[in-house]
């Protein structure tokens, strides 16, 4: 593993960049890990019946330490409910998390429920700096009425929220761009970070991109060798992707991978979209969106 991380941190340093920005890296109470981790092990219906070894399992203080040594300058947690009543329980528990690890962006989540609009305020009120949203796990509609009021409050406060809303790598009943598009068509200042470009509809979470300015994708898994058997990025769609390039963020899915970190950067460098991009994706995008100077 020491390795690896030299060869991240070269890949960094020959960018001209002081380090990555990773914003879809997963950490959550070791309890819901651990059965996060069994699911995939278990091939449960939404890993698409897919063969999914986690790299990087390992206890907390050492993932931590791990994407210290690769340079990470900041990453996220990315933790998310399936179920009604754990979400202001795991913003707890993040709230503490990111108070003891401070290149942690204080993450929070949300589902439609009951009291949402108050703990997503309290979120926002204790320094939330990102939110996490998983269409496909917790199984609801996004356009949900009952999380409008939070939709507003997140889009008027500027805080990003990283949805994962396409159909990979298994659709769900209400994954797709068209329940995101009714939502951003109410709040069309909404910060939303499409998670894995949106797989597998790259083109039309480009295009909602290209329509709204705010909208943002992060390269989760997207064009690594284990993606591109399963839901290709259309070539024709790259020049897209570079018009965009103000836009990507980098994203990894740490620790939950079933690849080593560095193949995510090489399989970004393999586009040939040009250093300048590079740049911006795996660092100058996420400093500015997080403003981290």
């Amino acid at each position: 593993m020491a390795d690896e991380a030299a060869e991240v941190r070269r890949f960094a340093e020959r960018l001209g960049v002081p380090g990555l920005v990773d914003v879809h890296t997963h950490f959550m109470p070791e309890s819901v890990l651990r059965k996060v981790w069994g699911y995939f092990d278990s091939l449960g219906p939404l890993t698409g019946g897919i063969t999914w070894p986690i790299t990087y399992r390992r206890e907390e203080d050492e993932r931590v330490a791990l994407l210290r040594r690769f340079g990470v300058r900041a990453f996220t947690a990315m933790l998310y409910p399936h179920k009604p009543g754990m979400a202001r329980w795991l913003n707890g528990w993040a709230a503490e998390f990111a108070a003891r690890t401070p290149d942690c962006l204080h993450t929070s989540t949300l589902f439609p429920e009951p009291g949402v609009t108050a703990y997503v305020r309290e979120a926002v009120e204790q320094g939330a700096r990102v939110f996490k949203a998983h269409v496909q796990v917790g199984a609801y509609d996004p356009a949900d009425e009952r999380l409008d009021p939070a939709w507003g409050m997140l889009a008027e406060a500027g805080v990003p929220v990283v949805i994962h809303c396409g159909s990979g790598p298994a659709p769900g009943k209400h994954t797709g761009p068209e329940p995101i598009a009714r939502v951003l068509a109410r709040h069309p200042r909404l910060r939303l970070v499409i998670a894995h470009l949106g797989m597998p509809e790259y083109e039309d979470f480009l295009e909602l991109a290209e329509r709204y300015p705010e909208v943002r994708l992060d390269t989760t898994v997207a064009f690594t060798d284990f993606s591109e058997r399963l839901a290709p990025f259309p070539r024709r769609a790259l020049p897209r992707l570079a018009g965009l390039g103000d836009r990507v963020l980098l994203g990894s899915d740490f620790p939950n991978i079933p690849y080593p970190y560095l193949h995510q950067l090489q399989a970004l460098e393999r586009l040939e979209l040009g250093d300048p991009w590079l740049r911006a994706v795996c660092h100058d995008n996420g400093v500015e969106l997080f403003g981290l100077g």
